[in-house]
């Protein structure tokens, strides 16, 4: 799962973007900052608890690769269900799914032969491979939200995400910045990750506490991992 996990560069190894504890703020309106007075360190911590808070989420991302870009869509569910789309110029097309203690990928055959090579490939074409979770699946975004990374970070002129009044905070750290976008209006959600250094990407979050379906491949349409082992 390393190509599907370097898709989460652009929000996870910046700061760590992203859930946290409890607590949300209320709705904000009028252009009065909701924020004033606050350090940058602790908006992204409001906006840390918050986006917990919310149980559910969508993050898109765009990383850049040497051959190109790579894009993944991660929708998660309350209590951690997960349905991915994964596109890489290095390694082709994958879906995954991830439904309680199990996880299920699904991809073309340049995925498989670049990670599983020709053999693999021929076994699995146009089927979900199931694998315990271990909570180590790609969809396992948890680490998305910790504030206690959120530290040494400035607040720079607010911006707009999507129609949407940001406040813009900046992590600077050698050659590496990171930027994040809060919503002023509403919940202070985070809005946008972008990612300036070894890793370029943006990962753009939306459909908080929204109802996410999440349901297991049909058993005629699985191979089990096990089944693979020793080809």
């Amino acid at each position: 799962m390393a190509a599907n996990r370097k898709l989460l560069a652009v929000a996870a190894a910046c700061a760590a973007v992203v859930i946290g504890v409890t607590g949300c703020g209320g709705d904000n309106g009028g252009d009065k900052d909701p924020f004033e007075g606050m350090s940058a360190d602790k908006i992204a911590k409001k906006a840390s608890k918050t986006s917990k808070n919310a149980g559910s989420f969508t993050m898109k991302s765009q990383v850049k690769e040497s051959t190109g870009q790579a894009t993944g869509e991660f929708t998660v569910a309350k209590g951690g269900d997960c349905k991915a789309t994964i596109d890489s110029g290095k390694q082709g097309h994958s879906e995954i799914l991830t439904v309680g203690d199990a996880s299920y990928m699904k991809a073309d055959e340049k995925y498989w032969k670049t990670t599983a090579g020709a053999t693999i490939a021929g076994r699995v074409k146009g089927r979900w491979v199931k694998a315990p979770s271990k909570g180590d699946s790609a969809c396992a975004l948890g680490d998305m939200f910790e504030s206690k990374k959120f530290k040494n970070l400035k607040r720079e002129k607010d911006a707009e995400v999507d129609g949407k009044k940001a406040a813009v905070l900046v992590k600077k750290k050698g050659d590496e910045t990171t930027t994040f976008y809060v919503a002023m209006e509403g919940k202070p959600y985070f809005l946008k990750v972008t990612n300036d250094g070894d890793e370029k990407g943006t990962a753009t979050f939306s459909g908080y506490g929204e109802a996410v379906d999440v349901k297991a491949p049909a058993p005629g349409e699985v191979v089990d991992q096990k089944q693979l082992a020793g080809l």
